[in-house]
């Protein structure tokens, strides 16, 4: 007979999702009511409200997609992108090349500016492919790449799409409420994320934000958009201002009441400081990592406090280590994806789950764990140097 699925408790210190604060799992628990209520509403101008702020933004289209944040993607992508326009995607890494996918899918031509996985998008590449391109529409980059931890300067590759006439679309998914995001003060045009990483939300959201500029794209398209669902047009109706909304779709009520949750939390805690404590525990988790030898993908100009990656010793095996991790100590980590696959963890310490519990969890359990795979290390070493950074 099945029964009901009572999930075991984890502490996720991966790529994401991230541990998500109780107050947020109580909100979901709220009574569920009508997606037209006239409260639901209300909560829905509050939600838009939040998220400008967590953006640092006034954009009027700003709103939550009721899909996880690869769909925020695609509401950015096939409102802005039509059939024959050029696109510069800057990869260095995985969400890098979802974002060309999208863009040819839809019939936009791709100019592709490449970087070694673990590094920042060149400038000068950027620079470079506008200067070979003229009528470019778009520029797309990551922001905080998760695949490999790695953060690009976000204000200097804006500036350049704006130098050029372009549009800039910004993936903020792994970045907001972990690291400055500024979209008014940059000049993003488009900008997709997620609520499972800093936010520390249950997925299942994609926040998304247009600026004036992009609107104004939207608007002149001279075809259809090929979404009915994603069209922003269609959306707003919904998601615009006054007390009267034109029906869309079903919004998932109570996964919007954990969106509003997690959203008043950051707002008490305040950006900055959210911002200050992501940077601190990555320090401490820094110290514990490095008193065992493991050394980091990312150079520490470039490198995302939320999202640590490690290479992999030699010899150890990876998959062993996170499958012990999970069944010892209820530990998640993440294995490296794409080229990176086998040769890196990485280690998340987003939103909820940055705190020192989880710091001293996480350096104490993969020590031991190294330590039974015959890596030689002194046992409590890790903890200790982690500690002397936090204390």
């Amino acid at each position: 007979m099945t029964q009901s699925f009572y999930p075991p408790e984890r502490t996720l210190m991966g790529p994401g999702p991230s541990d998500v604060s109780p107050r947020v799992l109580a909100a979901m628990a709220r009574p569920t009511i009508g997606h037209l209520d006239p409260e639901f509403v209300r909560m829905m101008d509050e939600i838009k409200e939040l998220l400008q702020y967590a953006l640092k933004t006034k954009n009027a289209l700003t709103l939550p997609v009721s899909a996880p944040g690869s769909a925020g993607m695609e509401a950015c992508f096939v409102n802005l992108v039509e059939p024959g326009d050029k696109v510069i995607v800057c990869q260095n890494g995985v969400f890098g090349g979802r974002m060309a996918e999208n863009v040819s899918r839809f019939g936009g031509e791709v100019i592709l500016v490449e970087d070694e996985w673990g590094t920042a998008v060149s400038l000068d590449k950027v620079e470079a492919a506008f200067a070979q391109h003229d009528n470019v529409k778009a520029l797309a980059f990551v922001h905080a790449e998760t695949s490999t931890g790695v953060r690009s300067d976000a204000a200097e590759l804006c500036a350049l799409a704006h130098k050029n006439d372009a549009l800039a679309i910004m993936d903020a998914v792994t970045s907001l409420g972990g690291i400055d995001v500024d979209l008014d003060g940059w000049g993003v045009d488009a900008v997709y994320s997620g609520t499972q990483k800093c936010l520390s939300c249950p997925p299942g959201i994609s926040p998304v934000s247009f600026s004036e500029r992009a609107v104004e794209t939207v608007q002149k398209r001279e075809s259809a958009v090929p979404s009915w669902f994603l069209d922003k047009k269609l959306v707003m109706g919904y998601w615009g201002e006054g007390a009267k909304r034109a029906y869309h779709h079903t919004a998932p009520v109570n996964s919007l009441y954990a969106l509003h949750e997690a959203l008043v939390i950051l707002k008490d805690e305040g950006l900055e400081n959210a911002w200050q404590r992501h940077q601190k525990n990555h320090e401490g988790l820094k110290a514990g990592l490095e008193a065992m030898g493991l050394e980091f993908l990312v150079d520490e100009a470039n490198r995302l406090p939320q999202l640590n990656t490690v290479r992999i010793p030699e010899g150890v095996d990876d998959a062993k280590v996170r499958s012990t991790l999970l069944k010892n100590y209820s530990l998640e980590i993440g294995a490296g994806l794409g080229a990176l696959a086998g040769k890196v963890w990485r280690i998340g310490l987003m939103g909820h789950a940055s705190n020192l519990r989880n710091v001293l969890l996480c350096v104490n359990a993969l020590e031991n764990v190294l330590i039974a795979e015959g890596v030689d290390l002194e046992r409590g070493a890790a903890a200790a140097a982690a500690t002397k950074v936090l204390a």
